[in-house]
């Protein structure tokens, strides 16, 4: 069953903007950031991946807002979490790649504005994450140990919608943290 832009629920402060089957939510959400602003929601629907990115408004200069790209990781981490059977844990190699039970299931990555510069704060960044929910077209058992899907990691009927739901929570709660108690803990987290 494909997931429906009415299936997702999203916390009030997003806008979704979802994008056919070919779209890139990635380049989508970096050519809109300026006029759409911070809670924009780029999300690609299809059953095979759940990509999706997402308008972030910095308050600090460049070189430290990009460390936006830890509390998105853990939030995507969170939300896998959620969903895993026991005992899978979920890893990341830096900058953005993510494991479940050391298998390649996606990553994440951060963009900014062109020209942006370091001791300046940017209009924007775009967190992107993308996690590969199903195999299509899979090769023979052993051809690809270290890299998967969640349906083949034991995530029963896990649709993508849902991952970028749960996603979008507990990035609010990430961003939320960082800026009640400073960005450590969403270090220490991440390590």
């Amino acid at each position: 069953m494909r997931p429906s832009v009415s299936d997702l629920q999203l916390p009030p402060p997003y806008s979704l903007v979802p994008l056919r089957e070919a779209g890139d939510a990635f380049a989508h959400a970096c050519a809109i950031a300026a006029e759409e602003g911070a809670g924009t929601l780029a999300w690609v629907r299809r059953y095979d991946l759940a990509e999706f990115a997402v308008v972030l408004e910095p308050e600090e200069p460049l070189e430290e807002a990009r460390r936006a790209i830890y509390a998105g990781m853990n939030a995507l981490a969170d939300a896998l979490a959620v969903h895993a059977p026991p005992s899978r844990p979920i890893t990341f190699d830096w900058p953005g790649t993510i494991r479940v039970d050391g298998v390649l299931v996606g990553g994440a990555r951060l963009g900014w504005p062109e020209g942006a510069r370091e001791h300046e704060i940017p209009d924007w960044l775009v967190f992107s994450g993308m996690i590969r929910t199903a195999v299509i077209r899979a090769d023979e058992p052993g051809l690809r140990p270290l890299l998967g899907a969640l349906d083949e990691l034991g995530f029963a009927a896990l649709d993508a919608g849902e991952i970028v739901a749960s996603f979008s929570r507990h990035l609010m709660a990430a961003l939320h943290e960082w800026s009640d108690t400073g960005f450590g803990s969403i270090a220490s987290r991440w390590l």
